[in-house]
């Protein structure tokens, strides 16, 4: 019934060949327009995961309570902690007007709120250590209120000096802060420009990377309709500090990160190259087709007949699932690898049954029977393969499962009614020569003569690798699948390695302040966990002691951070008189010490010297290097010294936002010990958290549960292929034997290609786990064409057009798997690499160990 039913078809659509393809134009035409108004990809990796599960929709509850989905961090970086606050404050001020691109913008751990009370979440001890430090630096910090120029400066270095000859300090103790003036006003000597810290000079080691960066959040307004929502966002924020002058005017930079820029940049990622590798990938197409069919006409027809295929699936596709996400957007080169697959099955048994038989309608009849049931069962069968995942949780999957499934249904429907139409209309010339490998004779005959032991060896050697599959790994982490030069995920894996940014934090959601706190001192006491935060973070402990110490400080340097007089700007001759007589001093100092001290002087006296002679623009600019940052540094001191208590009543509604939801849902956040970028420490944090609190959320959750719903999805959907697939072949082909002989060759595949990516240490993870209902689809595919044949009676199955259609089928789809290989994009190109792995597996055991495995026919029938 089935042969009937095919042969009836391509007659028909033979008969009636150009309304038939006009049918299938008008159809392509349509889907394009279709396709045209409603394409759309979305590139967020947590969308793979299906919204309907419990921890999915604890996540979906925490981002929209907090609106962490719709965010864009902009972390600013500068030479200096000084420079660092004053560009990122230039940046929030002048983009805190613009309603168009952003409807908020806040300073995080910044602002005028940590600035008055940064103090207080010192421990106590360090802030009485601080207060006690003012009197000692009141009489500097008076001099260079007073008088904030290169005389000032070298006047609060001489009042150093007197300390130094009076013996209340010892000239060592300067070796480190001199030689680090001595390198500026080298640099600027030698460069014209510099920057100092008046924070680092007083730090007894270097500044860390936090401590020179600073964050702004904001919430932009995204542009649905565009491909890269957030795009106008991120171009405002990088336009403005380009205004700004963030290299020269601060000697900054600002990165962008979150869930916006790296969507944005996520989707240009999948986009770069992807033009030139299409048309690489088309031109080799034609070359293999070329190769496999030796006409023009027929590789047009194949051509033509698999681009209103893709068309079809593209348009159905989206109808099914509305926007493509990063693994679905993989079915083009599936349909590609398995449309162009029929084709070529279909135009090969058309130029084996052409040189039999000269007449073209007949020839085409008589390939539609010869090729009806194996096409027909391979098409069902790999459709069934991939619709066995849409049941899975695994969104992605399921969704490429879908997309696939219905590609291959209109694949085989096109091949056995666009392409015989279309050969029809072109009416390629009769073939002189049989179509196959005849040089393969000598191969046929040695995987006849050696069937046991080939057999009994391959078998052998996949169950000794079998152990291999232990050390099978599944990389969790869907960072890892994304660009790592991308700036997003370079900014966002720098940040991680700093515990305090919270990158790889876990969350707990509570709407109860008792509960909270309750939350919060069990997790203290997990030993996995380093630190744990919440809105009671932010009220310091000890307040009382610590603002009288403030106070206290306050009354000593108050009058010098707000001297009775600011001494008028000198004139560059008073600077160079400062400059020499402090060079005076130093070496008088120094004398002929050979201490740190001495040595440091003595170079510091030579720095000054030169400074002194030099030009006046460059003293000028050696002072601004001074100056600048003490000022700011002044601003900042007597900020501190206006520390109010702290209650949660009165903290700035900007931060309890961030911790508290406008619904009252309270977040408890736990940051994890070790190695951040350590995926089994994570797993041991998240387990950890998991235990004490089941209902935790976050990065480390999230990449825990993703990976065991991804490889439940796939035992379930690999087990229910099977099923489907053996009862397909049952009811098909009616013999059991014959079903093993299809299946076998197909685990056999399967094994070998997982131990291989042991060996060859290539971890499986979100995007190119994909590869594995492929082999099932193309091996189902590539085995039943044998198996058909093998029932039919054929021999020397490698010398036939049928091993033809099969090898040059697989290197057009080994093609476009290798366009992806060569992706910038790292989940996309790891996909490509897994697929190619399949598809030299799977065509090994169709060709090498499938027709050693069936022997000869029960009934020979060449």
């Amino acid at each position: 019934m089935l042969t009937t039913f095919v042969v009836s078809i391509v007659k028909a659509c033979t008969r009636f060949a150009w309304p038939t393809l006009i049918a299938g134009l008008l159809l392509s035409v349509g889907a394009g327009v279709y396709t045209a108004r409603h394409f759309a990809i979305n590139t967020d990796i947590n969308k793979l995961i299906s919204p309907e599960l419990d921890w999915r929709k604890r996540d979906q509850q925490y981002e929209q309570a907090f609106d962490r989905d719709r965010m864009i961090l902009a972390v600013v970086e500068a030479a200096t902690p000084e420079m660092t606050g004053v560009a990122a404050d230039a940046l929030a001020s002048k983009l805190k007007g613009d309603t168009t691109n952003f409807s908020s913008v806040e300073m995080l751990g910044g602002g005028e709120f940590f600035a008055r009370n940064g103090l207080l979440f010192l421990p106590t001890d360090e802030v009485k250590q601080l207060t006690d430090q003012f009197a000692a630096a009141a009489p500097l910090i008076e001099i260079m209120a007073g008088d904030p120029s290169i005389r000032g400066l070298t006047g609060a270095l001489e009042t150093g000096l007197a300390g130094v000859k009076r013996g209340q300090v010892k000239l060592d103790s300067a070796a480190r802060p001199f030689d680090y003036i001595s390198q500026t006003v080298e640099t600027v000597l030698d460069k014209g420009d510099a920057t100092f810290s008046w924070r680092q000079l007083i730090s007894d080691k270097p500044l860390a990377d936090s401590d020179k960066r600073a964050f702004i959040q904001f919430k932009p307004i995204l542009d649905y309709e565009a491909l890269e929502p957030g795009k106008a966002a991120t171009d405002a924020i990088r336009q403005a500090a380009a205004e700004l002058d963030f290299p020269n005017k601060f000697h900054a930079r600002v990165r962008l990160t979150g869930p916006v820029p790296i969507a944005n940049e996520e989707y240009a990622t999948v986009q770069e190259g992807a033009v030139t590798n299409g048309i690489g990938t088309v031109v080799v197409v034609l070359v293999i087709l070329w190769l496999a069919l030796h006409s023009a006409k027929i590789i047009s027809a194949v051509f033509i007949n698999l681009f209103i295929g893709l068309a079809l699936t593209t348009a159905v596709g989206l109808m099914m699932v509305g926007s493509l996400n990063l693994l679905s957007v993989a079915f083009a080169v599936l349909f590609i690898g398995l449309g162009v697959d029929f084709g070529i099955q279909f135009s090969v048994r058309y130029r084996s049954e052409r040189f039999k038989n000269d007449d073209l309608p007949e020839a085409l009849a008589e390939a539609a029977r010869r090729s009806a049931v194996p096409l027909s069962l391979a098409a069902m069968a790999t459709a069934a393969g991939f619709l066995c995942f849409l049941p899975t949780d695994y969104k992605g999957i399921s969704e490429l499962g879908a997309i696939a499934g219905a590609g291959m249904i209109i694949a085989f429907l096109s091949s056995i009614t666009v392409l015989p139409a279309l050969l029809k209309i072109l009416n390629p010339p009769g073939e002189k020569e049989p179509v196959g490998y005849a040089f393969l004779a000598p191969v046929d005959e040695f995987l006849e003569k050696h069937r046991v032991p080939i057999i009994v060896g391959t078998l052998g050697l996949v169950i000794a690798g079998l152990p291999l599959l232990y050390y099978m790994k599944f990389d969790f982490n869907p960072m890892n699948l994304r660009n790592p030069h991308a700036e997003s995920i370079a900014t966002y894996l720098d940040l991680r390695k700093d515990p305090n940014t919270g990158a790889n934090a876990i969350d707990v959601l509570t709407r109860s302040e008792t509960e909270a706190k309750a939350i919060e001192a069990k997790l203290e006491k997990l030993p996995e966990v380093a630190r744990v935060m919440s809105l009671d973070s932010f009220v310091p402990e000890d307040q009382p002691a610590k603002l009288k110490l403030i106070a206290q400080g306050a009354k000593v340097l108050g009058p010098a951070l707000n001297p009775d007089q600011v001494d008028a700007a000198p004139s560059d001759k008073e600077n160079v008189d400062a400059l020499n007589s402090t060079v005076d001093n130093l070496r008088r100092t120094a004398g002929e010490g050979n201490g740190p001290g001495a040595v440091a002087s003595r170079r510091l006296a030579d720095a000054l010297a030169k400074l002194a002679g030099a030009s006046e623009a460059v003293r000028n600019k050696a002072q601004a290097v001074f100056v600048e940052p003490w000022k700011i540094t002044l601003a900042q001191l007597s900020a501190t010294l206006q520390a109010q208590p702290v209650t949660l009543a009165n903290l700035p509604p900007e931060l309890v936002s961030q911790w508290k939801s406008k619904d009252g849902l309270i977040r408890v956040e736990a940051q994890p010990k070790g190695d951040p970028n350590d995926n089994d420490n994570l797993r041991r944090f998240a387990n950890a958290v998991l235990t004490a609190e089941p209902n935790a959320i976050g990065g480390p959750v999230s990449i825990l549960k993703s990976g065991d719903t991804i490889v439940k999805a796939f035992i379930h959907a690999g087990i229910y292929s099977l099923v489907v697939i053996s009862l397909l072949l049952w009811v098909t082909l009616k013999r059991f034997s014959d079903v093993l002989m299809t299946l076998v060759p197909l685990l056999v595949a399967g094994a070998v290609t997982l131990e291989i990516c042991v060996l060859i240490k290539l971890p499986l993870n979100f995007a190119n786990i994909v590869a594995l209902p492929l082999l099932l689809g193309i091996g189902v595919a590539f085995k039943i064409y044998y198996v058909v044949a093998w029932r039919g009676g054929r021999t020397n199955l490698l010398q036939t057009s049928l091993t033809r259609a099969i090898f040059f089928s697989a290197l057009t789809t080994a093609t476009a798997f290798g366009s992806l290989w060569l992706s910038s994009h790292p989940g996309t190109s790891s996909m490509g690499k897994l697929l190619a792995l399949s598809l030299v597996t799977t065509l090994a055991a169709v060709l090498l160990f499938q027709p050693a495995l069936m022997g000869k026919p029960r009934e020979v029938h060449e």
